[in-house]
């Protein structure tokens, strides 16, 4: 009331101000005056003036307002974003659909956030973690590590990939023979994703024989596009209504993947990290709904 009354430099003018009474206001700068035993304002016809004395309780009260002020705009520019930077990584199957997802529901919440996301293989990912590079990563398979916790945020299945037109596009699901019949495309069985996109054929003892490998899922759905095989992928990476060239068919040996958050264990995460866990357990979540089986 006494900062209202130096803006407005009247009573009914502060009591304007702040929406309350006018008899309120005078009773509160009265009462102020007596307790402290200072004289705040001069009086001259109707309007109150600041006493020269009290010219220092003026300057304090300005910094006050001001640091005030600086606080608000401050928490305005958190809520948007604004100055501050996300970062965390994606294995490639996640990154290809969902993490664009993710990143839109992110953006849309916090429209000035800079956001930097990475790629990573999981063998990539213990330095990225460990150095805080970034806040988390969304991994395929969890990571065997004291430093490092892994929190599971989804759960899909592998699917079958076929060329469009392929014979086995017209049965509504296919087998693991069915596929050791046709050129077989995948990644290797060594590396960590190629370890899950070959259980099913370890399931069934079988050892598959690939006529072409690539790095990523990226790649395999692309020599799949192409008609250079078939091959078996996660539901992640072809998590998209359509998929021009690319059918896909559920497996006969129903085969589950499972998403994680991985982070440094210890490591606090902001709360933009935390929002953007969420989005990617919801869009993983739904990520079923964004392809569809033909018949």
């Amino acid at each position: 009331m006494i900062r209202a009354v130096m803006l407005r430099g009247t009573i009914i003018g502060a009591a304007e101000h702040l929406g309350v009474s006018a008899p309120g206001v005078s009773r509160l700068i009265k009462h102020t005056e007596e307790s402290l035993g200072i004289r705040l304002f001069e009086r001259q016809a109707g309007r109150f003036i600041p006493a020269i004395e009290a010219g220092p309780v003026f300057d304090q009260i300005r910094e006050v307002y001001k640091g005030v002020e600086n606080l608000q705009t401050a928490l305005g520019s958190l809520k948007k974003g604004e100055d501050v930077r996300l970062s965390f990584a994606s294995a490639p199957s996640v990154a290809q659909f969902i993490a664009a997802r993710a990143v839109r529901s992110i953006r849309t919440k916090y429209p000035n956030l800079f956001i930097e996301l990475d790629i990573l293989k999981i063998e990539e990912t213990l330095d990225y973690l460990l150095l805080e590079r970034g806040e988390f990563v969304i991994m395929s398979s969890p990571l065997d590590n004291p430093a490092i916790e892994n929190t599971k945020i989804a759960s899909g299945e592998i699917l079958a990939i076929l060329p469009e037109g392929h014979r086995l596009a017209a049965k509504s699901e296919v087998t693991i023979d069915d596929l050791m019949q046709e050129p077989l495309v995948g990644i290797d069985p060594s590396d960590p994703y190629g370890a899950i996109l070959a259980q099913p054929f370890a399931n069934a003892g079988i050892v598959p024989h690939h006529t072409m490998r690539g790095r990523f899922a990226q790649t395999v759905v692309s020599l799949v596009r192409h008609g250079l095989g078939v091959g078996l992928i996660d539901e992640f990476s072809v998590a998209e209504v359509y998929m021009p060239g690319v059918v896909r068919r559920r497996l006969a040996e129903s085969t589950p993947i499972e998403i994680y958050a991985v982070a440094k264990r210890g490591r606090v995460i902001s709360n933009f990290a935390g929002f953007a866990i969420k989005r990617f357990r919801k869009e993983l979540s739904e990520a079923h709904v964004h392809w569809q089986i033909e018949d």
